[in-house]
């Protein structure tokens, strides 16, 4: 009888850690996991500044200018500086570039460029 209720124990045990086991969360992903083969998906970044320069397929803006007074005192160690956007066949641009403008740029970053996917330009 003794034998009879190792047995039965063990199998309950057993069964019980396989349950405990299986309803834990899986830690593995469905995606392939050799790095090589794996592209980040480009992430888009947003920033607002005044039109410094346009070209056909490129614009600069200068980030970091438009503070009012107050706010430049604040900030003074912070410099304006200037941003080359590249213009592609995706972009989408609500307004005019011009030289002046203020414009609410989203890109993303390809190989070290800035690649605009959206330019809203204000007055």
């Amino acid at each position: 009888m003794k034998i009879e209720a190792r047995i039965v124990c063990s199998a309950v045990a057993s069964l019980f850690l396989a349950a405990t086991v299986w309803a834990l969360p899986r830690a593995h992903s469905t995606a392939p996991t050799n790095p090589a083969n794996q592209q980040a998906a480009p992430q888009t970044q947003s920033v607002t500044g005044k039109i410094a320069s346009v070209a056909k397929n490129s614009f600069t803006l200068t980030v970091g200018s438009t503070a009012s007074s107050q706010e430049q005192q604040l900030q003074q160690q912070t410099a304006p500086k200037t941003m080359n956007f590249l213009i592609d066949k995706n972009t989408t641009i609500e307004g005019k570039l011009q030289v002046g403008a203020t414009a609410d740029v989203t890109y993303r970053e390809d190989n070290g460029n800035n690649i605009a996917i959206s330019v809203r330009v204000g007055s």
